[in-house]
């Protein structure tokens, strides 16, 4: 029996080691970016708000003109075995829709029979625990802004990242782990696969516009509310990152990471602030949460 324990893939039918895991080279999402995907947690074995990442997949699909060709209830099945068969607890999953592989010298995208793709990798952190402890390093990208909405619809997930690649070159330049870029007009939007959150007053803010509507942003505004906690989606300028109590991001890939540093001076006192620190705590405590977790039938 193949080893899956490094992750699992489900490939055209067949799940595979994800090591052997591979797509047509003229698929039109490795050729032209002509896709969009998803990623969910799972966490102790649970996944966490899987049909509010189905849901915003489906929304993303319906935007791009896509049609998954595995319905609703067959993608959630593919998503649980590439999990179970790996054994992994705690994992990073991932739904891939191409708009798939033109037949020779087809050109007309509503020709092209769209695929899907599933994986299942160990968790993966953009901020190590160990690091969240202390806090992240970031910048205020200076020579990178972020795509206009206009050019590229930031709410559907895609593989986009020539702007988020050459922010991090420049963040590394900087000695800071990751950067924040904005919209060219004195704007926050997002970093490299986070949204960007400012404390200022107690309260919370995070930015409208430019950005992935994520569902660990969803998530924060939704413990913000149980908390008793003001919160609010508002267009967020530069000067305010400046004049933050504390600064946190926010991803599927890490959850709720506290910012220590931006542009080589502390955020707030420094180090972990106490709201983030407790929307941090709550946000793991939901993984737990009957509300939002499906267990995986491992078969054991």
């Amino acid at each position: 029996m193949a080893d899956l324990t490094a992750g699992c893939a489900w490939i055209e039918g067949e799940y595979l080691p994800i090591a052997e895991a591979r797509i047509p080279i003229l698929d039109t999402g490795f050729v032209r970016s002509d896709l969009t995907y998803d990623v969910v947690a799972v966490w102790g074995g649970k996944f966490f708000r899987l049909d509010d990442h189905l849901d915003r997949l489906e929304r993303g699909c319906e935007r791009l003109r896509l049609r998954s060709p595995k319905g609703r209830a067959e993608t959630e099945a593919i998503l649980e075995q590439v999990v179970a068969r790996s054994g992994l607890r705690e994992s990073y999953v991932e739904t891939v829709i191409t708009r798939g592989v033109p037949a020779p010298g087809e050109r007309d995208p509503r020709r092209f029979e769209n695929r899907l793709y599933a994986y299942a990798i160990p968790y993966v952190w953009i901020q190590r625990p160990e690091q969240q402890e202390v806090g992240a390093k970031v910048v205020v990208a200076r020579d990178t802004v972020r795509v206009s909405p206009g050019a590229t619809d930031p709410t559907v997930k895609n593989f986009m990242w020539g702007d988020f690649v050459r922010g991090l070159f420049e963040a590394y330049d900087r000695d800071a782990a990751l950067p924040i870029l904005t919209d060219g007009d004195g704007n926050v939007t997002e970093g490299p696969g986070v949204n960007v959150f400012v404390v200022r007053d107690g309260a919370l803010v995070t930015p409208e516009r430019g950005v992935l509507e994520g569902i660990t942003r969803r998530t924060v505004l939704d413990i913000a509310a149980e908390l008793g906690v003001e919160a609010r989606v508002d267009l967020v300028p530069v000067s305010a990152l400046y004049d933050a109590e504390e600064i946190f991001l926010t991803s599927t890939a890490g959850g709720v990471m506290p910012v220590a540093e931006l542009d080589g001076r502390p955020v707030g006192r420094g180090g972990v602030g106490e709201l983030t620190a407790r929307i941090r705590s709550t946000y793991w405590d939901w993984h737990d949460d009957p509300r939002f977790t499906r267990s995986v039938d491992y078969g054991d």
